[in-house]
């Protein structure tokens, strides 16, 4: 199920910062206002448990910075989005402000929910594809399964895995599947 967008004008950063604090994931894409509900604690401990095996190989080594929803991310003037899990390597650590990420990340995940799979699997997938974001993982709860996603000329390739996925914006760093579900 998709959630409607809430408004007909292109919206943007500014705009976005008046969104009530409600407790609702609001989200700008393509100028439109979507709202999603707040995570399940399902979704929170999985995402709790990627974000903690990423944290300890990247963030406590200097290697880069990993940040949990919510958090603003704006890839440009009309899509500004809180994904699940935001990894920004230090070669980019400019496009971390004191208020939102600024500018394309190194990897974005998205934890499927029943409200997000349509905007997650589509809308958002083909935001981070135009917008040049290098690695996207879309992580089913549900089904224990995640697509990688790597972006090859311009466009997304799906890469293939076991238990383990290592990711492709930096060499040695891996994701036990087994840990997370």
């Amino acid at each position: 199920m998709s959630t409607e967008p809430q408004s007909k004008t292109h919206l943007g950063y500014a705009e976005y910062v008046c969104f009530p604090d409600d407790g609702k994931r609001h989200e700008i894409i393509e100028g439109e206002h979507y709202m999603n509900p707040a995570p399940s604690t399902n979704h929170q401990t999985v995402s709790r448990r990627i974000q903690f095996s990423l944290y300890s190989q990247i963030e406590l080594k200097g290697l880069g910075q990993v940040f949990d929803a919510p958090v603003d991310l704006q890839l440009n003037e009309h899509n500004i989005v809180q994904p699940d899990i935001v990894l920004v390597l230090e070669a980019k650590r400019q496009i971390i402000t004191p208020t939102k990420i600024k500018g394309i990340p190194d990897l974005i995940i998205e934890i499927l929910s029943p409200t997000s799979i349509d905007n997650d699997c589509v809308l958002k997938r083909q935001m981070y594809e135009t917008a040049g974001v290098p690695e996207y993982w879309i992580v089913d709860p549900f089904e224990h399964e995640v697509q990688q996603l790597v972006l090859e000329e311009g466009k997304y390739v799906l890469r293939g895995h076991g238990d383990t996925i290592t990711l492709t914006v930096l060499e040695n760093i891996r994701v036990d599947l087994k840990e997370v579900w």
